[in-house]
């Protein structure tokens, strides 16, 4: 049997597979618009385009909107009775805690919870001071941002990544944090040295033309800060000891440029990649005062009167004709009547409530497991790391347990500030979370102390910390959805299940972020109206 013909171009693809795994997919794609090989940038699509009901859908048709009881007063619920309500829809949110917004929980001094462990806490933040105990930023191409700009919440910069915030890989033999920017430099540049010489040596002959090679020298010592010998040696984008500043004052840039091989032991350069991911590349926003504005928006414009508050729902029965919810709020229980229901908890709470929607939907409903996560918030009586560190904002990343302290992206140069201590999920958050709250402020502070030395435990007034799995009635940071949400197993929550729809960002693509919620109510929405004008 004859052998496939080589069609152009396919070394070029292997070579740029390599670039990839060696250097990320930044490295890779840069690497392709060196060589001409870069598509143009075009702007995609979103999502498939939304239409709001509104109340003429109705006046061809003869008929009204119906009466609609949404269970889970979360972002995906929200949305829905939000959406729901332009087009006169009779909407009643029943929500289990005392607040909506589900996993959008913004913490403020005065804020109380107690966790499925028993454990209370009262936030002692100082006034404007809070910290965002869920989702805490905003990609500039989620529909999140459409319903800030809808409903009047302001928005300010998130900042994602700071060249200024500390690598710290403890296990790797790290003795003190390295800024980012000089581990980035640190790692680019190696990588760029390494490819230039095998291109300079003859090793890529076979892969790339005598053009193509040129042009990729060109980049890859603009890329790496190479010198004419093609060797990296440092240079001032790792940063300085002195700035530069007035006349005499040329600046001293950092030494000890450590070996290709002590670069690549260190592990820093896994961190890079993040910037890349679609869902958290720079700009990023969240809004003005903290990420609880767009529930409350939400709450104000469906009118507090159509959200119960404290209701936990104990039954959905679809009767074929309509459906009735059965729930207990203040130990009084009651059910209502409505034609339709949309299912708007999580999934790992809808599966504890009785139903009599067959067991298709139940088993879709248990296949989706709940995950964790927790955040330590840590008010600090000066913004030391803005006067001692020079750094607003960001994150710093680590291997230690804590995983990600984040640098507040707000409140700049005022008197004080509140850190994320940790930002960690997995195993790590659930060890923390069996913890008091006084034994996880200790193991995070010890941890913060190795980054950025005593300031970080006596500069401390308070701290507030939240799990998100031992939280009554959500019991999940995110969900895993195997598979993805279109696998066939989901198709009892992804079509309605007699009167009852589903709705929630774990049925979504962007499990964990707001606009998965909102794109999955936008669905249940356009479906439930589309039946109620056709029926």
């Amino acid at each position: 049997m004859p052998q496939p013909q080589s069609r152009p171009g396919t070394s070029r693809r292997s070579f740029l597979r390599t670039v990839g795994l060696t250097g990320g997919a930044g490295t890779m794609f840069a690497t392709m618009g060196a060589l001409g090989l870069a598509p143009t940038a075009q702007a995609a699509p979103r999502e498939q385009p939304f239409r709001a009901p509104k109340p003429s859908d109705f006046t061809l048709t003869g008929r009204g909107a119906a009466k609609v009881v949404i269970v889970g007063g979360g972002i995906a619920g929200l949305a829905s009775a939000y959406e729901l309500g332009k087009a006169g829809y009779d909407c009643t949110v029943l929500e289990a805690r005392d607040r909506t917004g589900g996993r959008n929980f913004t913490v403020r001094g005065g804020d109380s919870t107690t966790d499925l462990y028993g454990n209370t806490q009262r936030a002692r933040f100082s006034e404007g001071q809070y910290m965002n105990a869920g989702p805490a930023r905003l990609p500039q191409w989620m529909v999140t941002l459409d319903y800030c700009r809808e409903l009047g919440v302001p928005v300010e910069v998130f900042t994602n990544s700071n060249a200024d915030a500390y690598l710290f890989n403890e296990s790797a033999g790290m003795t003190e944090p390295m800024r980012y920017r000089t581990a980035k430099a640190d790692v680019y540049g190696y990588v760029s040295e390494l490819l230039a010489k095998a291109t300079d040596k003859g090793a890529l002959d076979k892969e790339l033309t005598a053009a193509d090679q040129e042009k990729l020298v060109e980049f890859l010592k603009d890329f790496g800060e190479l010198g004419d010998n093609l060797t990296y040696e440092g240079g001032e984008r790792r940063g300085y000891t002195t700035v530069p500043a007035a006349a005499g004052t040329p600046g001293v840039p950092l030494d000890g440029i450590p070996t290709a091989s002590e670069v690549f032991a260190s592990g820093v350069g896994r961190y890079f990649s993040f910037e890349f991911g679609f869902d958290q590349a720079m700009l990023m926003f969240q809004p003005v005062g903290g990420m609880d504005r767009i529930p409350r928006a939400l709450t104000e414009a469906i009118g507090a009167r159509r959200i119960r508050t404290g209701a936990v729902v104990s039954r959905i029965t679809d009767k074929g004709s309509g459906v009735t919810v059965t729930y207990t709020q203040a130990g009084r229980t009651s059910s209502i009547d409505a034609d339709y229901c949309i299912g708007a908890l999580p999934p790992n709470i809808l599966a504890k409530v009785p139903h009599n929607l067959g067991p298709g939907v139940q088993s879709a409903l248990e296949a989706i497991t709940p995950q964790s996560a927790g955040k330590i918030g840590l008010e600090y009586r000066s913004r030391w790391w803005e006067l001692d560190h020079h750094i607003y904002g960001g994150i710093t990343e680590t291997d230690q347990d804590v995983t990600h302290i984040w640098h507040p992206s707000y409140g700049f140069h005022g008197e004080r500030g509140v850190l994320i201590g940790y930002y960690n999920y997995g195993g790590d958050a659930d060890a923390y979370a069996k913890l008091t709250p006084g034994e996880r402020e200790k193991r995070a502070v010890a941890a913060g102390v190795k980054i950025y030395g005593e300031k970080y435990r006596t500069e401390l007034a308070s701290s507030f910390s939240h799990h998100w799995r031992q939280t009554p009635h959500l019991e999940a940071a995110w969900h895993d959805t195997p598979g993805g949400p279109d696998d066939s197993r989901y198709k009892p929550l992804n079509e309605p299940t007699g009167r009852v729809y589903f709705a929630g960002d774990w049925l979504s693509y962007t499990d964990a972020w707001q606009h998965g919620a909102f794109t999955s109510a936008r669905k249940a929405v356009t479906a439930l109206h589309a039946r109620v004008l056709s029926a």
